[in-house]
């Protein structure tokens, strides 16, 4: 009688198909936070302040190499969420916990130029990292000196060069009414048709070359650029709010000094009211007040300030239509969140159903 002896390894349970489904989720879920976080985000454009450079509809990646991806302020927060969970009011994060933010490595500083997405810096009520996102060109950087004189920007004593499809103010004069197809043919979608004694045409928001090619057609007579002259406020002040003394607007700005980190300045009155804001709002001081033109730090009076980190002046494309650090100052930059990249998709909700795809704008790469 022989005796044989079997070995056997224990089996795993089979997991059922609801089960399989939700670790596959999991695993996407965890693998598009990491992507979302280290490398790329994705983002569309919802307003016109960058037109012609960016369009209304353009679809986005978002580099976070190029900087450096940040560390969250808030740890407790739903993936691949922004301020609210898709589709309703409900917040996506607990802001009870918020811990200081770090940007790791990138291979690369914000340039002058540069495209970047950032934390809307003047908006209350979020942390940084939940700010709404803007989308502006970085104007200047940190050390620089800047002022825009009749709508030209200057840095450091010299006129810049403007982006190549920048907009800005005209008033084209024609008699006659220009049929829409005109202006869709040069690339002009922002036009009003004017009517008044010795004023007939039409106030537009274009490129210099649209106008040029605007004036090449014999029914209009002329063109004026708009220029908000010195010393005039067309609709609000600009920053700074606390000193509208200096009366500066959207084409007649500065100079103004962008703030860089270890740089150290005399806290005068004058110089309290251009960055006291800045100080209070965002270098991280856990007691810091202004009263009467004078910073406090923990109820002392400061006489000079070395700032901690880095800020940036951003401006859009669009001159005349965008809400930039004319109006609410400097991003600082721990605001930063990356570069903007490439375009790979760009729908255009005014076209008809074939032509919704704008084709030519896939797969461009942002200058």
């Amino acid at each position: 009688m022989s005796l044989t002896t079997s070995s056997s390894k224990p089996t795993r349970p089979v997991k059922s198909a609801s089960r399989e489904w939700l670790d596959a989720i999991l695993f996407a879920v965890i693998v598009a936070t990491f992507v979302r976080w280290i490398f790329l985000e994705a983002y569309t454009i919802p307003t016109g302040s960058m037109e012609k450079s960016l369009l209304v509809g353009d679809f986005l990646f978002v580099s976070k190499l190029h900087y450096g991806p940040r560390t969250p302020n808030t740890p407790l927060q739903l993936p691949l969420n922004h301020q609210t969970i898709w589709g309703t009011n409900v917040p996506s994060y607990i802001g009870a916990i918020q811990i200081p933010s770090y940007r790791l490595p990138g291979f690369t500083n914000i340039q002058r130029n540069d495209v970047v997405v950032f934390n809307y810096p003047a908006e209350k009520g979020h942390p940084a990292d939940q700010k709404t996102n803007y989308i502006k060109r970085c104007i200047g950087i940190s050390g620089d000196s800047l002022s825009v004189v009749d709508g030209q920007v200057h840095l450091n004593g010299k006129a810049i060069s403007n982006p190549p499809k920048m907009q800005e103010e005209y008033f084209v004069f024609s008699p006659e009414f220009i049929n829409e197809k005109v202006f869709a043919e040069i690339d002009i979608t922002d036009y009003e048709r004017i009517d008044k004694p010795n004023q007939n045409g039409y106030h537009i928001k274009a490129t210099s070359e649209a106008v040029e090619k605007l004036k090449a057609f014999p029914f209009v007579k002329g063109s004026i650029k708009i220029i908000t002259p010195p010393g005039y406020i067309a609709y609000k002040n600009c920053f700074p709010t606390d000193k509208p003394d200096l009366l500066w607007n959207v084409d007649n700005f500065g100079p103004l000094w962008i703030p860089k980190a270890g740089a150290k300045i005399k806290l005068t009155k004058e110089q309290v009211l251009v960055y006291g804001s800045t100080i209070k709002d965002y270098e991280h001081l856990s007691n810091v007040e202004i009263r009467d033109s004078v910073l406090y730090l923990d109820g002392k009076a400061q006489t000079e300030y070395t700032f901690t980190q880095d800020y940036y002046f951003m401006m859009g494309d669009n001159r005349h239509d965008s809400e930039d650090s004319r109006f609410w100052g400097f991003v600082p930059a721990d605001h930063v969140v990356g570069k903007a990249w490439l375009v790979w998709m760009s729908l255009d909700s005014h076209a008809g159903f074939l032509d919704k795809i704008r084709w030519r704008r896939m797969f461009r790469f942002i200058d």
